[in-house]
């Protein structure tokens, strides 16, 4: 029989090694995706918001005050609110005297009827009186930025 050589080593197997942490395999790219775009899709959907909010505002104050006097103010303000009012309901803009402001009110108010028995009423005849209270036309010029500003978001 025959022995064997003295020069053969026989070694252990050898298990490879196992794969490192980086990079990641492409599950889990597609994990980070979806947990980042549920993260940032709202925040960026939320500045989008407040960004168009805010530009609404900027439009209302710039028409109300680019009109110098008073009734001017009050007609402006009542203009803005009827191009609004078209966003909820689009024969709102054609109502005329009280049920223009029953609609103003909104429906479920919280704040009770500001229009059609507040401060708002001056919108029925303010743009054409001679003169206007200027407290009068500041309590309206408020509560009519308000009210544009909720139509505006589709909000009767």
């Amino acid at each position: 029989m025959s022995q064997a050589s003295p020069t053969l080593v026989l070694r252990d197997v050898h298990v490879p090694q196992g794969p490192g942490w980086w990079p990641p395999a492409p599950g889990w790219w597609l994990v980070l995706l979806a947990v980042l775009l549920l993260v940032v899709l709202p925040l960026a959907v939320l500045a989008w918001r407040k960004r168009r909010q805010r530009r609404w505002a900027e439009l209302f104050d710039t028409q109300c005050h680019s009109a110098l006097a008073p009734p001017a103010q009050v007609a402006a303000a009542s203009e803005l609110l009827r191009r609004a009012a078209r966003r909820v309901d689009p024969g709102a803009d054609r109502l005329q005297g009280d049920a223009w402001l029953q609609f103003l009110d909104g429906k479920g108010s919280k704040a009770g009827h500001p229009f059609s028995q507040g401060e708002g009423r001056l919108l029925l005849d303010g743009g054409y009186r001679r003169r206007v209270d200027p407290r009068q036309l500041e309590a309206l010029r408020a509560l009519a930025r308000g009210r544009f500003l909720q139509l505006m978001r589709g909000r009767a």
